[in-house]
C-alpha cells in the first residue's frame, strides 16, 4: 500500500462522489457542497508546471486551433456554471475550459462563479432573473426537465458513457463521475495476520464475518445506524440483490398497483439484512456515521460497508492504516454495485439549443470534456470514478484503482434505490420511513410481515400527493 500516495491523493479529494443517501440531501448532489479556502500544494504545483510550459504549450494550442475545423457559422459565446466550492473542481474545470477555448478559437466559453455550497439555490436564482446558463453542472435534474429547461443530449454523447439516467427515454445529463460505489473497506493488516482473503462469493463473505465473530477480538462490521441515511448503504445492497435483480421497475409497478411491499422479494430483502446485521457491533443503532472510522482504525471493527468518500476520512484519521477494499457479491453470484452515471452532470439549456451555433458549440464542449486526455484532469483532481466507456489512464492510489476496476467488471451499475428518477422516483420521506421500519425489524420489535404491511400503508398515503406515473405532485 502506498501510504504517502494514499494520504496525499485521497485526503479531502472525494468531493465528486457524495453519498447517494447521505443526510437526506434535497439536492441529490453528485458533488459535495463544501467550500475550500485555498488550493492544495498539488494544485499550486500543477499551476506552476502549466506556467512553465510557456510558449511550447501556446504553440501546441495554436497548432491544434489551426487544424480544428469550425463547427459554428459565426463566433459563438457560451456561459458555463459549475459548483466551484471545491478547489479541485475549480482547477480542473478552468484548465479544461481554457484548453477548449484555445482549440476552438471561434467559440468562447465563459465560466461564471457557481457560488460554492449554495449552488442549487444559485442556479434557481439565475433562472428566476433570466440568466440561466447555456451549459451547466446540473443537480436538480428532474425539476428542470419537468420545467422544460434542459435539452436532451444526442445519441453520440450518450454513447460515451457506461450508464446514464433517462427521463421518458431521453437523457439530459452527462455524468461527471460514477456514483459513489459502496463496498467493504477492511483492516488489511488484521486480515493478513489471520490469513484471511477477500471473499469472492456471498457465502464466503458470511463465513468470513462468522470467523471474525468467533475470534472475538473485534466486531466483524461497524454500522453507523444512528444516522438514518447510513442504513441505506446495506439496505440498498440487499434491495438490489433481491428486488431490483428481479424487477428494475418495482417502484413504478407499485405506483401502478400491480405490485406492493408484501412482495416476496421485499421480504427476502429484510431476511438478507437480518443475516448481515447480526455481525454489526453492539450498539450499532446508537453509533453515528461520524464514528465508524474510529471503530475501524482503532481495531474495534474489522470492516465497514460504505462509499469511496471514506478513503480520505480513514487516511486523515490514521495515515498508517493499511486498508483493503472488495465488493460483496450478491447471493446469486453476480456483482451489483452502486455506480455508473447518476441523475446529475453536465447539461445544455433548452433555450441555448434553439440557436444552432450554441447547440453545436455546447455539444462540442461536452465531447471535448470527456475526451480521455481532458477527463483525466477532472478525475484525478477529484478522485472521481470515470463514468465513460473509454476510461482515462489515471494515476490514483491502489485502493481507489480497485474500485475503478470493479466498476469496469460489475454485472450491474446503477444509482441507489432512492437516487432514481422518473417513474421509479420515491415519494418524499418514504426512504426514511423504510429505514426506520428496517431498524425495527433488525431490533426485533417488528416482524417482517408487519413491516411490509406498514410500508404498504405509508405508500398508499404517499401516492396521494406524489405519483410520477399519473403525474400527481409533479411540478
Amino acid at each position: 500500500m502506498k501510504k504517502k500516495l494514499l494520504a496525499a491523493v485521497l485526503t479531502g479529494a472525494m468531493m465528486a462522489t457524495v453519498l447517494s443517501g447521505c443526510g437526506g440531501n434535497a439536492d441529490n448532489a453528485s458533488t459535495a457542497d463544501t467550500g475550500a479556502d485555498s488550493a492544495t500544494e498539488a494544485d499550486v504545483a500543477d499551476t506552476a508546471q502549466t506556467e512553465n510550459e510557456g510558449t511550447e504549450g501556446e504553440a501546441d494550442a495554436g497548432e491544434a486551433a489551426e487544424n480544428t475545423e469550425s463547427i459554428v457559422s459565426a463566433p459563438t459565446e457560451l456561459t458555463y456554471i459549475f459548483a466551484d466550492g471545491d478547489e479541485g473542481a475549480k482547477a480542473s474545470m478552468n484548465e479544461i475550459v481554457n484548453k477548449f477555448n484555445e482549440t476552438y478559437p471561434d467559440i468562447t466559453i465563459t465560466i461564471e462563479p457557481g457560488n460554492g455550497g449554495a449552488y442549487s439555490e444559485f442556479i434557481k436564482t439565475k433562472d428566476s432573473v433570466g440568466e440561466f446558463p447555456d451549459v451547466m453542472e446540473m443537480r436538480d435534474t428532474a425539476m428542470y426537465v419537468r420545467a422544460g429547461k434542459l435539452e436532451p443530449l444526442s445519441d453520440e454523447i450518450v454513447s460515451l458513457f457506461r450508464t446514464t439516467t433517462a427521463f421518458d427515454g431521453k437523457v439530459y445529463t452527462a455524468p461527471l463521475g460514477g456514483e459513489n460505489t459502496n463496498g467493504i473497506i477492511y483492516n488489511k493488516t488484521y486480515f493478513d495476520e489471520n490469513n484471511w482473503t477477500e471473499p469472492t462469493t456471498y457465502d464466503e463473505f458470511i463465513t468470513l464475518c462468522q470467523a471474525i465473530a468467533d475470534k472475538g477480538d473485534m466486531a466483524p462490521l461497524v454500522v453507523g445506524g444512528q444516522d438514518i441515511w447510513h442504513m441505506g448503504f446495506w439496505f440498498h445492497k440487499a434491495y438490489n440483490d433481491q428486488v431490483l435483480s428481479q424487477d428494475p421497475d418495482f417502484i413504478k409497478h407499485c405506483y401502478e398497483g400491480s405490485k406492493d411491499f408484501s412482495d416476496d422479494t421485499v421480504k427476502a430483502t429484510f431476511e438478507e439484512m437480518k443475516t448481515i446485521m447480526q455481525y454489526a457491533q453492539e450498539g450499532w443503532v446508537s453509533t453515528p456515521d461520524a464514528q465508524i472510522t474510529t471503530f475501524l482504525v482503532n481495531d474495534m471493527a474489522a470492516m465497514m460497508y460504505s462509499g469511496t468518500h471514506m478513503f480520505s476520512q480513514i487516511a486523515q484519521a490514521d495515515p498508517e492504516f493499511e486498508m483493503g477494499w472488495f465488493a460483496v457479491p450478491s447471493p446469486d453470484g453476480k456483482t451489483r454495485l452502486v455506480g455508473g452515471g447518476g441523475v446529475g452532470g453536465l447539461a445544455i439549456s433548452a433555450e441555448a439549443a434553439k440557436d444552432p451555433d450554441k447547440k453545436a458549440a455546447a455539444e462540442a464542449f461536452i465531447k471535448f470534456f470527456y475526451a480521455p486526455e481532458n477527463y483525466k484532469i477532472y478525475c484525478e483532481k477529484l478522485s472521481a470514478i470515470p463514468s465513460t466507456v473509454e476510461t482515462p489512464d489515471l494515476e490514483v492510489a491502489d485502493v481507489f484503482q480497485e474500485v475503478i476496476d470493479a466498476n469496469g467488471t460489475a454485472d450491474d451499475l446503477a444509482p441507489m434505490w432512492n437516487g432514481r428518477v422518473g417513474e421509479n422516483e420515491l415519494p418524499p420521506d418514504f426512504r426514511n420511513f423504510t429505514y426506520k421500519t428496517l431498524i425495527e425489524v433488525l431490533q426485533g420489535t417488528r416482524d417482517i410481515d408487519s413491516a411490509c404491511d406498514e410500508l404498504n400503508k405509508t405508500w398508499q398515503v404517499s401516492m396521494q400527493s406524489f405519483n410520477p406515473v399519473t403525474g400527481v405532485g409533479i411540478e
